[in-house]
């Protein structure tokens, strides 16, 4: 999933500063998982920007809302009626959301409420992890399904670095080298010699240095 941490509160406050009449929207999708951008986050934001404002004397008028995904224009359709009746509109959601808002409602003002930061999942409850560099050609494969471009600090792919040490990477002693974990399944199943195997380069033109990517469904979108 799409995981991503909640700006501070003073820089939401700081972008709406001038607005008197807000909207807050959040997003059923990956930041409600990760609990930063759903009902329960938006109602929470929109209470603290209301304290601020009426502390300095200024109070605004705030509404939240929550849509099921802010990546579908079939849902972002739901706030035709009701967008255009404020100053500015804030998205809970990652930085795919206020784009699409953006498109949809071009006379709005959008401002983002979160930092998107990666594709990772839960190593323990309110701990996330990267674990997916969305590169488009995934190799995890060679690799007994651990990925080193997105958890290795240097993307190696064919080994590690001479600066890792007791499994531990030389960045930080809480970061795990992955290719000690590698080596080590690859030890444990017996098959250590896959790692002898020539890999070639891997093809980069699906990376993000390629521009904006696009994925088509023919059969979906005739």
């Amino acid at each position: 999933m799409i995981v991503a941490d909640r700006k501070p509160l003073v820089e939401i406050q700081e972008m709406v500063a001038n607005s008197r009449k807000i909207l807050v929207i959040g997003c059923k999708g990956c930041v409600t998982v990760c609990n930063v951008g759903g009902l329960k986050e938006a109602e929470i934001l929109a209470s603290s920007l209301r304290i601020g404002r009426n502390k300095n004397g200024k109070p605004m008028e705030i509404d939240e809302t929550v849509l099921e995904r802010q990546c579908d224009p079939e849902y972002i359709a739901q706030l035709k009626d009701k967008v255009g009746n404020y100053d500015a509109v804030i998205s809970m959601a990652c930085g795919v959301g206020p784009q699409f808002l953006s498109e949809a409602y071009p006379e709005q003002k959008f401002f983002p409420a979160v930092n998107t930061k990666f594709f990772g999942g839960a190593v323990q409850h309110g701990i996330w992890e990267e674990r997916c560099a969305g590169c488009g050609t995934c190799v995890i494969h060679h690799y007994d399904g651990l990925c080193p471009i997105a958890r290795c600090s240097k993307s190696l792919q064919h080994g590690p670095c001479g600066g890792s040490s007791k499994g531990k990477c030389e960045i930080a002693n809480d970061v795990v080298c992955i290719w000690d974990l590698i080596v080590r399944k690859k030890m444990e199943q017996g098959r250590l010699d896959d790692l002898r195997l020539f890999q070639p380069a891997k093809d980069w033109r699906t990376a993000r240095d390629g521009g904006p990517r696009r994925s088509i469904r023919e059969e979906l979108a005739s």
